[in-house]
């Protein structure tokens, strides 16, 4: 048969249109998949302004009030906004900020300055950093300046120009606020504050901070400065709570392109959510840190391969609980433990006379040599199955696991002091050693019986 005449063939035609409508349904469904893990992607990792606020509204209130004090009225404020780690701080801001800008009058004539006490370790980097954000380069031009008061003072000058009712209002955003307390003399903060408190370019001070001693950092000259506007964040919200955060994360808005698709998807949210495995998961989790960046880091991560989201595909279109589980066990994986798994015979034995060692000792520091001893004990009942090593290598194997850092020594190696007889300390618990063996590939039966007798009756 010509090759051509295959195409009047009505069944090859009909899997020849099958084979395209597959082909389309796939292309689309990648193109919605995309779209979903972008906008998630922007939710869990850039603090995007497009996410809902949880559990901050009377924060969030407080905040929008101030700025718009200053963006609308005139009126220079500044505010401390304190809180631990993942609580929400950048997120509080950004959407702060994000609201302030959709009002007409405000976009057009606000500056605003982002510094972070990470990147501008002194005074004099981020006063070229201000420079830059205010566009001041062409009005600093080529001045050289005697010393970094004068240019200090001339940077001030040009935004003191005029009152409050023509002056554009400047919002500073001062995040790892306590680092700028450690610059000399505390100039840059003195001198922000000392504007907000005069009746020159209207200025909004804002800080960011996890220390809630960040007053006692402040001197007493820019403490007086200061307004003690300070607004707490504490993640407060209870396991209920803390479900309903984790829908409205995974969820996808309103305004996605294809209804049904977003539909669906959110209906599998919400069984993943009535899952009781699911649950256990998201409980421990809860148990063990509060803020949404554990959480995010569960959903999607980088550093575990992103972990949920990415396994999601055309193929696998919907996140299932197996999926959470998986990221789970990623998100609580023992670094110590995994580094158990790549050692030698050698250097478990080591490890497990060690735990013999703190069991009979009530952790009581050791030395090499008490764990040499309790190696050839060993051996010496189990000549049969377990090579004896000469000294030298088992010291060997005994300082790699010092680099590795199982064990650290309890003071400052000493000159005088022999290497055999230096004080060291485990840092591996009972229960990291039983696990790690359980998982160690080909572990001598002698080796493991060993471990298993000399933890059983604590």
């Amino acid at each position: 048969m010509i090759l051509g005449t295959w195409d009047r063939v009505p069944g090859f035609q009909c899997i020849k249109m099958s084979s395209r409508k597959s082909k389309s349904n796939n292309v689309i469904h990648a193109e919605y998949l995309s779209q979903v893990q972008r906008i998630l992607r922007e939710r869990f990792c850039h603090q995007s302004p497009q996410s809902n606020l949880f559990g901050v509204q009377v924060q969030y209130k407080h905040l929008i009030e101030l700025l718009k004090r200053t963006a609308i009225y005139g009126e220079s404020n500044s505010v401390l906004i304190i809180g631990p780690r993942g609580s929400g701080k950048t997120m509080l801001i950004n959407h702060a900020l994000k609201e302030l800008m959709e009002v007409e009058e405000v976009s057009e004539n606000v500056l605003q300055v982002h510094l972070n006490g990470l990147l501008q370790i002194n005074d004099k980097i981020a006063l070229k950093e201000i420079t830059r954000q205010l566009n001041l380069e062409n009005v600093v031009g080529d001045k050289v300046f005697g010393s970094f008061a004068e240019n200090l003072s001339f940077l001030l000058e040009a935004l003191k120009k005029g009152d409050r009712s023509s002056s554009c209002p400047v919002i500073f955003i001062l995040d790892e606020f306590d680092l700028f307390t450690h610059h000399k003399n505390q100039t840059l903060l003195y001198n922000l504050f000392d504007i907000s408190q005069s009746a020159q370019t209207p200025l909004a001070v804002i800080g960011l901070t996890c220390r809630l001693d960040i007053l006692e950092l402040l001197e007493k000259r820019v403490k007086s400065r200061f307004s003690h506007r300070q607004i707490h964040l504490m993640n407060s919200f209870g396991f209920p709570q803390y479900l309903k955060i984790f829908k409205e994360q995974l969820s996808l808005p309103a305004e996605f392109p294809d209804k049904l698709f977003s539909e669906k998807w959110n209906e599998n949210v919400q069984c993943l959510m009535e899952d009781r495995s699911v649950r256990e998961v998201l409980q421990k989790h809860f148990n063990v840190s509060k803020n949404l960046r554990s959480l995010h880091m569960l959903l999607h991560s980088d550093r575990y391969e992103m972990l949920a989201l990415n396994r999601v595909t055309t193929s696998h279109p919907f996140m299932t609980a197996a999926d959470l589980m998986e990221a789970n066990q990623l998100c609580s994986m023992d670094s110590k433990a995994n580094i158990v798994h790549g050692l030698s015979v050698l250097e478990i034995c080591l490890i497990i006379a060690m735990k013999h060692l703190n069991d009979i000792y009530e952790e009581e520091p050791f030395n090499f040599q008490m764990v040499y001893n309790e190696f050839q004990k060993f051996v010496q009942r189990k000549a049969h199955s377990v090579y004896n090593f000469e000294k030298p290598v088992v010291m060997k194997a005994f300082e790699h696991l010092q680099q590795l850092e199982l064990i650290k020594p309890m003071e400052r190696t000493s000159v005088n002091t022999q290497r055999e007889y230096q004080l060291m300390k485990l840092l591996l618990d009972n229960t990291q050693i039983m696990n790690a063996l359980q998982k160690y590939p080909n572990c001598p039966t002698d080796v493991r019986q060993w471990a298993t007798s000399s933890l059983s009756w604590l």
